[in-house]
């Protein structure tokens, strides 16, 4: 009995780390136009503390700095909305202080699903790797959670970025949700602003990489990057399965789905595919788009306004993206796709798994990992004999600078080593090179970071030949 006790309170104790987990990833995302907004203010400082001959060169920007605002107005709206429509998979009304000085207490990294779930995420749907992004950071922004959210008005797409008189006032903008005829729905009871926590500035800095992965994903300005990154990928799994049967569809996991959009393409090729992703960041805003888009180019976004560095003009900066480019469900997907959310290790390390998977592919995965051979061990696993495994992508490993009382575990591998422990682990390289790509770059910025990554399809050999 006392051990059945210890193991409720253990899992009691698990619970409420994972609810305080997500009530901090959706502060970050409510804390969002706030933290924007200091941003603004503290460029409209700079710009008082300029000598009036200087200033007077830069008379424009006190209406740059109002555009901004309507921006990240359009931004907020569209973060309000998407949260409006997720469903969480936990009691998010339940006391959290129960983890207080447990040891399990550290939620430092636990933005993330530590068990599998399934968040209401259907046939028209998938989501990444975490938010450790494979991108420059923004700036840091002023901490200034409140705990408080006002929605904007919604975009309106005749209004025009670039003229002043379409712009509302601030407090226009700023409008109660419940003043607002715009909105289409009352919040849920989880977003009540007493359920919301102080977050840290790296929260908010991954909200703004999420608007980023958006245009990766889900606009046609994102094209180039996805035919640098998922293009050989599908090639090369249109080149392996030639003949895919309706009735009996090949089946490819997708460790780190990022927003859905690779495991979306990959069914639409006839896979029976299912993306796997972690990150509560990653799935809310993939389960919105997947399973609640109406039409494509619903939604407006402003995704580049966060930084005023290597800009060729203001119009670029403040330049709109639509999203989604496609409608995903009318992508034509193939039965069975379906998005598991969880820690890669612990859903795919259960015996259930061994030998289910004809494919698995890796795209900006495999430098996720604590333990990367941990990773390589599991896709050999799950792989049926003679099944596939197609990885694309560098090897920035994500915890490899990180500093922490706890000594955070990073096995930071070369290439040549990772090919090492593959072989170690049954795979027989079939095909190899280099891929020259960007990650969530703005097309359009005096800086463009490239990777040259690597470019792999290994077969796992069958058990007679091990």
């Amino acid at each position: 009995m006392e051990r059945e006790n210890e193991e409720a309170h253990r899992r009691k104790v698990e619970e409420a780390l994972e609810v305080k987990s997500l009530r901090r990833i959706i502060s970050a995302y409510l804390n969002y136009p706030e933290a924007a907004e200091e941003d603004v203010k503290r460029w409209e400082r700079s710009l008082t503390k300029l000598p009036p001959h200087h200033k007077a060169l830069l008379s424009h920007l006190p209406l740059k700095f109002q555009k901004l605002r309507w921006c990240i107005a359009q931004n907020s709206y569209f973060i309000f909305e998407m949260l409006k429509v997720f469903e969480p998979p936990l009691d998010m009304s339940q006391d959290v202080d129960i983890c207080e000085n447990q040891h399990l207490d550290d939620v430092s990294g636990s933005h993330h699903l530590s068990r599998s779930r399934n968040l209401c995420l259907h046939e028209s749907t998938s989501a990444s790797g975490g938010v450790d992004c494979h991108c420059l950071a923004e700036p840091s922004c002023k901490e200034t959670c409140n705990g408080k959210y006002s929605a904007p008005t919604k975009f309106n797409k005749e209004q025009e970025v670039d003229g002043c008189k379409s712009l509302p006032d601030h407090d226009t903008l700023y409008a109660s949700a419940c003043c607002n005829g715009n909105i289409s729905s009352s919040p849920p009871d989880w977003l009540d602003p007493s359920l919301q926590l102080h977050v840290p500035l790296v929260d908010v800095d991954k909200v703004r990489c999420i608007i980023r992965n958006i245009v990766r994903d889900w606009a046609d300005e994102g094209q180039k990057e996805r035919d640098q990154c998922y293009r050989p990928i599908l090639e090369e799994l249109e080149r392996l399965f030639p003949n895919r049967s309706k009735e009996n569809p090949p089946a490819c996991l997708v460790p780190g789905a990022g927003l859905g959009r690779l495991a979306l393409e990959i069914s639409c090729l006839g896979f029976a595919s299912q993306g796997n992703e972690f990150s509560y960041y990653m799935m809310i805003c993939s389960s919105f788009i997947l399973n609640h888009t109406q039409a494509a180019g619903e939604w407006t976004i402003f995704p580049w306004i966060h930084s005023n560095c290597n800009s060729l003009s203001d119009n670029d900066q403040l330049r709109p993206v639509s999203v989604p480019d496609i409608h995903p469900a009318s992508a034509g997907i193939t039965e069975g796709f379906s998005m598991c959310g969880g820690d890669f290790v612990e859903v795919y390390s259960d015996p259930s798994q061994a030998g289910v998977w004809d494919a698995v592919v890796t795209c900006f995965f495999l430098d996720t990992a604590h333990n990367i051979v941990e990773y390589i061990e599991i896709i050999s696993k799950v792989l049926k004999d003679g099944g596939v495994w197609i990885n694309l992508g560098p090897l920035l490993y994500h915890f490899a600078d990180m500093y922490s009382p706890e000594d955070e575990m990073s096995i930071d591998l070369s290439l040549e080593d990772v090919k090492r422990v593959a072989l170690h682990y049954g795979f027989v390289f079939e095909k190899e090179s280099t891929i020259e790509t960007t990650y969530t770059t703005n097309s359009r910025s005096m800086m463009q970071n490239r990777y040259y990554a690597a470019f792999w399809t290994m077969r796992k050999r069958t058990t007679a030949t091990l």
